[in-house]
C-alpha cells in the first residue's frame, strides 16, 4: 500500500509542474536584431551544472513515463516481436561468386557482416564479423564495409556508443582473421567516411579528417581529403592523394571502376546537394582531373561496366533528371543526353555489360527503366504498385534490388533482363504480425500557396470516417531524401488500438525533384512547415481524425519541423515527438555539423537569410504563456550530428512558456547518437517509450469494432 500511495503522490506531482531551470540571459546581435537567450548555458554539455540539469530532467520524463499504466506492456510486446521476426538483409554488395550483406537478427543487439554464394542459397551463409562479440551491449556498430575487389578481404568502419566517429579495421573474409591495420579518423558524423580498393586488393584510398595538431581544435572534423595506405604498412607513411583545395565542408565519397583502372571521389559541398566529382586512374603517380564542379548540377556520376565511360545524372535544366553519357577521357562539354527528362524523377543509374537501369521516382512510389547502353530501347521491369525500390545491384546479367511496400515486408528482387521476369529471392523478410486488415491509400493535401501535397494513409479497413481516430502523421522535408513507402511491423501496436498513420510526402524532399527541394530549403524552408500544417489539416477536415487525436512525429531535420510547426500551430495537434531534432537555427551553423547544412539551410551572415531563419527558429518563436501540447523530446548525448543542446535548450523553453498542463519531456540517452549504430535494446526502449507518451495523449486503450 505505501508502495503504491507513494507512486500515485509522485505522479500527481509531475503532472504539476516540470523541473524548473535557471534562467541566465546572454544577448546576441545579428544585424541589428537583439535576441535574448535565457539558456545558452545548456550548450556545456560536460560542466557539472548540465550534467545535473539532464539527470534531473531523465528521472521527471522517466518517472512520468513508467507511471503509465501500459509502459512495460508496450515494451514486452516490443520484445516479442523482434524475438519473432525473421533475420533480413541490407547493404548487399556483389564480388565474384559471393554477395556480401548486413544481416539483422533478433535479438542481437548489432547487425553482423556475412556472405552468401547467391541471393537463393541461404544455406551458403557465413558470418564475417560479429560486432556483439567485440561488445555484447551493442555498443560497437559497423558504419560501413567495403570488399575488396577479389572478395578475399573486407575493409570495416568501427564505432562506439552510437557515435559514428570511426576507424577502419581489414578482415579475411574467409577466415574473419582481423588484421593489424587500423586507420583512425576515417569518418565522424560531420562528412561520413569511404574506401575504394587498388586492384590487386593490397591497399586502399582512403578519406581522412585532420589528425591532433595539423588543425586547430574546431577544424578537426572538416577539411575531409584523399589519403592512401598499403595493407602492413605503418599509417604514419600513408602518402597524401588529394583534398587540400576541397571545401572545408567537403564529404567525399570514392568508388572503383569495375576493371580497376579507375578512381573517382565524389565530393559534396556540405549537405545542401552540389557536388563535384574528380578523377584519376589508380597506378601510381597518376594525377587527380576534375571532371563536375558544383554549379553543374551533376548530382552523381558511375562508371561503365568496361570502365571506358561514365554515365551522369544531371538536374542541369532538367530539375526531375537526365542522364548522359561521357568517354572516360572526355569534358563535360563532350557528354550526350541519352535519357532525356520525363515526368519521373531520376533517382539512380545502374550499368551492366549490357544496360543501362534508371531508378525514378513518382511522387513517392518507385519504378525501375531498363535501357541500351546508348539510351534506345526503353521498357520498364513489372514491379507492383506503390512499391519502393532501392539498392539495385549487378548480380552477372541480372539485377538484384531491394522491393518494399507499406503493408508487406521488404524482399530482395532478382530481374533477369533476357526473359523479363522478376522473382524473389530468399532473402525476403517476413513479418512476426499480420497486416492483410491494413490498407493504404494516397491523398493529396493543398498547401498555403496551392500546392498539391501527397499523403500516404494507413488504416484498418473499414475505419469511418467519423473524426474520432487517433492519427500520428510523420514527414522529413529536407535534403532532397525523398519518402518511399516502407513496412514497419512496430505499427501493429498503434494498428491495433484503431490508429491511424500517416507519411506524407512535404516540398524540401526530392519526391518531385531537385525543384521540389529547392523549394523548401534556405528562404523558403516555410514552404515544409505550411506543407506538413496543411497535412494535418486536410487530416481533420476529411475526417480521418481531429485535433485532440492527433500526433506529429519527426526526426533530425524532421525534428526541426516538429518545433516549427508546434511553435506556429500549438493547437493543432494533441501531442508531438520530435527525435534528435534542431531547434536554435541561429547558432545550429556553430556546431560542426551545422556548418555543413549551411548549404541547406542558410547562415546568419546573410541578412536575408537570417531574417528567413530567426522568423520559423523553433527556440525564438516560444511564447510566453501559450498553450502548447503534449511534446516529448528525444536525443543522444553521442550525437555528432544535431548537437543534443538544442533539445536541453528547446525543453526549458517550453517547460518555461506553456500554460497548458500538458507534459514537456526529454529523453537524453547516453547510449546512443543520432540513432545509427544504436543498440537494438535501447531501440526498444525508446520506441516504447514514444508508444506509452502518445496512448497516453490520444487516449489510446482497446480497438473499437469497425463498421460493416
Amino acid at each position: 500500500m505505501k508502495l503504491l500511495i507513494s507512486s500515485l503522490t509522485l505522479a500527481m506531482s509531475i503532472a504539476a509542474a516540470a523541473p524548473p531551470t535557471d534562467k541566465k540571459p546572454v544577448t546576441d546581435e545579428y544585424h541589428g536584431v537583439k535576441v535574448v537567450d535565457d539558456y545558452r548555458w545548456l550548450e556545456e554539455a560536460g560542466s557539472p551544472a548540465v550534467k545535473a540539469w539532464t539527470e534531473v530532467q531523465n528521472q521527471y520524463s522517466r518517472a512520468w513515463l513508467d507511471a503509465r499504466p501500459d509502459r512495460a506492456e508496450v515494451e514486452a510486446k516490443l520484445t516479442a516481436l523482434y524475438a519473432k521476426d525473421t533475420p533480413s538483409h541490407s547493404g548487399i554488395v556483389s564480388r565474384p561468386e559471393r554477395l556480401f550483406a548486413l544481416k539483422f537478427q533478433p535479438p542481437k543487439q548489432q547487425r553482423l557482416l556475412v556472405t552468401l554464394a547467391s541471393a537463393d542459397d541461404l544455406a551458403s551463409e557465413k558470418v564475417v564479423l560479429d560486432p556483439n562479440e567485440i561488445e555484447p551491449k551493442g555498443q560497437v556498430a559497423m558504419d560501413w564495409f567495403v570488399p575488396s575487389p577479389d572478395g578475399k578481404l573486407i575493409a570495416v568502419c568501427l564505432s562506439e556508443n552510437g557515435s559514428e566517429d570511426g576507424t577502419l579495421h581489414f578482415y579475411r573474409t574467409e577466415s574473419g582473421e582481423h588484421l593489424p591495420d587500423r586507420v583512425t579518423r576515417v569518418q565522424y558524423p560531420t562528412g561520413g567516411g569511404s574506401v575504394a580498393w587498388t586492384p590487386d586488393s593490397s591497399a586502399v584510398f582512403y578519406t581522412r579528417y585532420p589528425h591532433q595538431g595539423e588543425k586547430p581544435e574546431a577544424d578537426l572534423n572538416f577539411f575531409q581529403q584523399i589519403y592512401f595506405h598499403q595493407l602492413g604498412t605503418p599509417t604514419s607513411s600513408d602518402e597524401y592523394s588529394a583534398g587540400r583545395d576541397f571545401p572545408r565542408i567537403a564529404e567525399i565519397e570514392l568508388h572503383a571502376s569495375h576493371d580497376g583502372r579507375w578512381l573517382l571521389a565524389s565530393v559534396a559541398n556540405g549537405d545542401g546537394g552540389e557536388f563535384s566529382h574528380h578523377l584519376r586512374a589508380i597506378k601510381d603517380g597518376a594525377a587527380w582531373r576534375q571532371i563536375t564542379r558544383h554549379e553543374d548540377g551533376i548530382k552523381e556520376v558511375t562508371f561503365s561496366h568496361d570502365g571506358a565511360s561514365l554515365f551522369l545524372r544531371s538536374v542541369k535544366d532538367a530539375p526531375r533528371g537526365k542522364a548522359l553519357r561521357l568517354a572516360i577521357d572526355g569534358t563535360l562539354a563532350d557528354a550526350e543526353v541519352i535519357v532525356p527528362e520525363s515526368e519521373a524523377v531520376i533517382e539512380g543509374i545502374t550499368p551492366t555489360a549490357k544496360f543501362l537501369f534508371v531508378s525514378d521516382l513518382l511522387g513517392g512510389p518507385s519504378r525501375i527503366r531498363q535501357f541500351d547502353l546508348d539510351g534506345k530501347n526503353a521498357r520498364e521491369v513489372p514491379l507492383p504498385a506503390a512499391t519502393g525500390v532501392g539498392g539495385l545491384i549487378e548480380v552477372g546479367d541480372r539485377i538484384l534490388f531491394r522491393q518494399t511496400s507499406y503493408v508487406e515486408p521488404a524482399a530482395y528482387m532478382l530481374y533477369d533482363p533476357a526473359d523479363t521476369t522478376v522473382k524473389k529471392t530468399a532473402l525476403f523478410n517476413t513479418s512476426p504480425v499480420d497486416f492483410n486488415d491494413i490498407e493504404a491509400v494516397r491523398e493529396f493535401a493543398i498547401s498555403k500557396d496551392g500546392t498539391k501535397v501527397p499523403i500516404n494513409i494507413l488504416r484498418r479497413k473499414g475505419t469511418r470516417l467519423d473524426g474520432s481516430n487517433p492519427a500520428l502523421l510523420y514527414a522529413y522535408g529536407g535534403y532532397g531524401h525523398s519518402m518511399r513507402p516502407a513496412f514497419n511491423f512496430e505499427q501493429r501496436l498503434w494498428f491495433d488500438r484503431d490508429g491511424i498513420y500517416v507519411v506524407a510526402n512535404i516540398r524540401g524532399g526530392g519526391e518531385y525533384g531537385e525543384e521540389w527541394h529547392l523549394a523548401g530549403n534556405l528562404t523558403k524552408k516555410q514552404n515544409v512547415f505550411d506543407d506538413f500544417a496543411a497535412c494535418a489539416e486536410h487530416l481533420i477536415k476529411q475526417g480521418h481524425t481531429r485535433s485532440d487525436k492527433l500526433a506529429v512525429e519527426g526526426g533530425s531535420n524532421g525534428g526541426l519541423l516538429m518545433g516549427a510547426f508546434l511553435t506556429q500551430h500549438p493547437g493543432l495537434a494533441r501531442a508531438v515527438v520530435a527525435h534528435v531534432g534542431l531547434y536554435d537555427m541561429l547558432r545550429v551553423e556553430l556546431d560542426p555539423n551545422g556548418t555543413f547544412n549551411v548549404t541547406e539551410f542558410g547562415t546568419v551572415k546573410d541578412s536575408a537569410q537570417f531574417r528567413a531563419l530567426h522568423a520559423y527558429s523553433p527556440f525564438h518563436n516560444v511564447t510566453d504563456g501559450t498553450t502548447y501540447p503534449a511534446v516529448f523530446f528525444l536525443a543522444g548525448e553521442t550525437d555528432g550530428r544535431v548537437n543534443p543542446a538544442h533539445s536541453r535548450r528547446m525543453t526549458a523553453r517550453l517547460q518555461a512558456a506553456t500554460s497548458s498542463a500538458h507534459p514537456i519531456l526529454v529523453r537524453l540517452s547516453s547510449a546512443s547518437g543520432h540513432g545509427m549504430g544504436t543498440a537494438l535494446s535501447e531501440k526498444i526502449a525508446q520506441k516504447a517509450d514514444v508508444l506509452a507518451f502518445l496512448f497516453d495523449q490520444l487516449g489510446m486503450t482497446k480497438p473499437r469494432p469497425l463498421s460493416k
